[in-house]
C-alpha cells in the first residue's frame, strides 16, 4: 500500500459518482462508443439581472487536456461499493477508463462575452462516456466564474467610472474559490486584487496599504501612521476609522504634509466602517482645504452594487472602492444555476436524433439540436440572439421566446451577425489559443458596450430578444407534443 503522501489523485476524479456510474452502464450496454451532443446553459441571468459574463473557459480547457485516470484513480474506484458492499465498478471497466483519452469536439463561448439565459456556453460532442464524465467539472468551473465575472461587472457598472479592488480573499470559498474569484472579477472589470498569489499567476494588479491591527500596535494613531510613511513612503492610503474617523482625516493630512516635504504624495485614506457618504464627504472637505484635492477617498465595508449606488444617490465624495464578501461569494447568488443537458444522440456512423427533456415547468424542457449562437447586430448595438440548430439547416430570419410564443423578432438585411459558439477542440486536439487575460478583459469592456443601458440597469432591466430560430422552435413544440402523447 503507497503511503498517502505518495499517492496522486487527478482531476478526473472531479466528478460525480453518478456520471461514472452511467458511464459504466454505457459500456455495459455496448453503448460506450455511441456520440452524444451536450450543451451547458443557465436557466435565467443571475441577480436577477439583464444579462451574464461568460468565464471560465481557459480552466476547463486546461481540466480536458489533463484529463486520463491515473493508477492511483483506478485503485480509488476499486475501493467505491455498492449497498451490498461490493465493489461497483468491475475490473474490465477500470481498464477502459485507464486508456481513456478526451477525443470530443468542444465549442464555446469566449470569456468576456456578454450572454444570455437558455443559451449554450458549452458544445460537447463526442463518445457519450467521455462527454458524460466530464460534467460535473465543466459546471464546477463555468458556473462559479461567470457567476463572479458577472458580479464584477454589476459593480464596476454600479461604481460609474471609479475604480473597483477585489478585496475577498480572506472571506472566498477556499484557496481554489478565492484564486478562481479574483481571475473571474478582473474580467468583469475591476482595478485590482489584494491576492498576492492571484497578481502572481494572472498578472492582475496587487494593491493595498495596511489594517487597523497596525494602527493599534502603537501606542497614538499619528504614531503608527509616521511609521508607515517611513517603512513605505510611496504607498501612503491611510485607513483613519480605528478610533475617531474625521480625527484620522486630520491625522493623515498632516502626514501628507510631511510626505510632501520629503518628496512624496499622500496617495488617499480609506473608510471602513461608519456613514459612509456623510465621512466621506467631510473627509473630501478638509482634504481640499488642506491642498490635497487629488487624494483618494477609498471606501470598503460590505460593499456591493446596490450599496455603492445608493452611497453615489448620497453624494458620497469615494472614488475608490474595496469590495470583497458579496463580491467573491456572489453573496445574493450562490451559486449560477448552470446545467448540462443531453440534446442529440447518434450509433456511431448513423443519423443524429434530437433529444428533449420535457418537464411540467416550462423553463426546464431542454432545446434539442446541436445548437449554436447568433447575435445580430445593427449601428454597432446588438439587436437580439438567435438559438439555432446547426442538424437543421439554414435558419430562418425570425426567433420565438422559448417561454413566451408571442414575443418574436425577424432580423432583416440591415443587421450584421456573428456566430458565438468557436471551435475549442476537434477530435479531443485543442484547436483554440486561450487569449491572454487582459485581452478577454477587454472584450467583455467592447460587448458590454453594444448593449442597451436597459439590459444593465439593477431593478427589472430590460429583457434583450433571445430566442430559438423559428424552424428550432417548430422542432421543439413537435418533440414535446410527441412526448405528451399529441396533448396541448
Amino acid at each position: 500500500m503507497l503511503a498517502r503522501a505518495q499517492i496522486v489523485f487527478t482531476q478526473a476524479l472531479l466528478t460525480d459518482l453518478y456520471e461514472l456510474t452511467m458511464a459504466y452502464g454505457y459500456w455495459k450496454c455496448g453503448k460506450i462508443e455511441d456520440e452524444a451532443v451536450f450543451h451547458l446553459f443557465f436557466r435565467e441571468e443571475p441577480f436577477a439581472g439583464g444579462y451574464a459574463v461568460a468565464a471560465g473557459l481557459e480552466d476547463t480547457i486546461r481540466y480536458l487536456e489533463e484529463f486520463r485516470f491515473s493508477s492511483d484513480d483506478l485503485d480509488y474506484l476499486r475501493t467505491v461499493s455498492g449497498n451490498d458492499g461490493k465493489p461497483i465498478f468491475p475490473r474490465e471497466f477500470l481498464d477502459q477508463l485507464r486508456d481513456l483519452r478526451f477525443t470530443c469536439d468542444v465549442d464555446a463561448i469566449p470569456e468576456g462575452t456578454i450572454v444570455f439565459a437558455q443559451e449554450p456556453l458549452l458544445r460537447v460532442r463526442g463518445p457519450i462516456a467521455q462527454a458524460q464524465i466530464v460534467e460535473a467539472a465543466l459546471l464546477n468551473i463555468v458556473n462559479f466564474q461567470t457567476l463572479i465575472a458577472t458580479k464584477a461587472a454589476r459593480v464596476v457598472y454600479a461604481a460609474g467610472g471609479d475604480p473597483v479592488l477585489e478585496f475577498g480573499l480572506r472571506r472566498a470559498q477556499g484557496p481554489d474559490g478565492a484564486l478562481s474569484a479574483a481571475r473571474a472579477a478582473w474580467i468583469g472589470g475591476v482595478a485590482g486584487t489584494s491576492d498576492v498569489l492571484a497578481g502572481a499567476r494572472f498578472g492582475i494588479p496587487v494593491k493595498g496599504t495596511h489594517a487597523h491591527s497596525w494602527v493599534m500596535i502603537f501606542d497614538h494613531e499619528m504614531e503608527a501612521f509616521e511609521a508607515y510613511t517611513e517603512v513605505m513612503p510611496n504607498n501612503v492610503l491611510l485607513l483613519v476609522d480605528t478610533y475617531n474617523t474625521l480625527e484620522g482625516v486630520d491625522h493623515a493630512i498632516e502626514i501628507g504634509r510631511r510626505l510632501r516635504e520629503r518628496g512624496h504624495d499622500l496617495i488617499g485614506v480609506r473608510l471602513d466602517s461608519g456613514d459612509l457618504a456623510y465621512l466621506s464627504i467631510e473627509a473630501r472637505k478638509r482634504l481640499d482645504a488642506a491642498g490635497f484635492p487629488k487624494a483618494l477617498i477609498a471606501a470598503s465595508n460590505e460593499l456591493d452594487e446596490h450599496v455603492i449606488l445608493s452611497l453615489k444617490d448620497q453624494g458620497a465624495a469615494i472614488n475608490l472602492w474595496g469590495v470583497g464578501t458579496r463580491l467573491v461569494t456572489g453573496f445574493d447568488q450562490p451559486a449560477l444555476g448552470g446545467v448540462y443537458k443531453l440534446s442529440a444522440m447518434r450509433h456511431r456512423g448513423s443519423e443524429w436524433v434530437h433529444r428533449i427533456k420535457v418537464s411540467e415547468q416550462t423553463a426546464k424542457i431542454s432545446t434539442p439540436g446541436m445548437l449554436q449562437v447568433r447575435r445580430f447586430v445593427r449601428n454597432g448595438e446588438a439587436a437580439g440572439d438567435m438559438i439555432l440548430d446547426e442538424l437543421i439547416g439554414d435558419p430562418s430570419p425570425t426567433i420565438v421566446d422559448p417561454l413566451d410564443l408571442t414575443r418574436r423578432k425577424t432580423f432583416d438585411t440591415d443587421h450584421q451577425s456573428e456566430e458565438l459558439l468557436v471551435p475549442v477542440f476537434r477530435g479531443g486536439k485543442r484547436v483554440y489559443e486561450p487569449p491572454p487575460l487582459e485581452e478577454i478583459r477587454q472584450r467583455r469592456e467592447r460587448d458590454f458596450a453594444r448593449f442597451h443601458p436597459g439590459v444593465k440597469r439593477f431593478v427589472n432591466p430590460h429583457r434583450y430578444p433571445v430566442g430559438l430560430e423559428q424552424r428550432l422552435f417548430d422542432l421543439k413544440t413537435r418533440l414535446i407534443l410527441g412526448t405528451r402523447g399529441g396533448a396541448a
